[in-house]
């Protein structure tokens, strides 16, 4: 799990994103701060759709870390015996930090967005079609298909 940054209307939002040790995205969210509850919020989101996974890589972000405590906190409160573990450690996400490059060469040209409802509507269509060229959706499929699938 990481974030990076992206500019709307001139100032600096947060695109949370979370990605398998395979490569495949999990999940994303567009966020106007970087704090405990946008990450509790975006880990709540994750976990509600992916499941529970064992463990959570993550930078030396003390957002992130306060929000996978606070997640950890939840859990416990609903009866699960197990926490997520949280790794901190600086090499191990390097697979979402070289995810990152592609949505920012998507948006570099772009100079930044106007709007954040434009902002995270444009990053949901490049996420999606980031999937897709990955092969994450339906394998077999023309991507293009599947594309005109998901729009309509």
């Amino acid at each position: 799990m990481d974030e990076t940054y992206i500019k709307v209307k001139g100032n600096w939002v947060y695109l949370y994103r979370a990605v398998d040790k395979h490569g495949k995205t999990l999940d994303f969210m567009l966020s106007q701060r970087r704090n405990k509850p946008a990450a509790t919020k975006f880990f709540a989101r994750m976990l509600e759709v992916n499941g529970l996974p064992r463990k959570i890589v993550i930078d030396k972000s003390g957002a992130n870390t306060a929000g996978i405590k606070a997640i950890n906190k939840m859990l416990k409160g609903f009866g699960c015996p197990i926490p997520i573990e949280m790794v901190r450690r600086k090499y191990l996400n390097n697979i979402v930090e070289q995810d990152h490059r592609f949505i920012k060469r998507r948006t570099r040209p772009m100079l930044g967005f106007k709007a954040f409802a434009s902002a995270a509507a444009t990053l949901d269509g490049i996420e999606v079609a980031h999937m897709i060229r990955k092969g994450q959706l339906t394998p077999g499929i023309c991507p293009f298909r599947q594309f005109a699938e998901l729009a309509a």
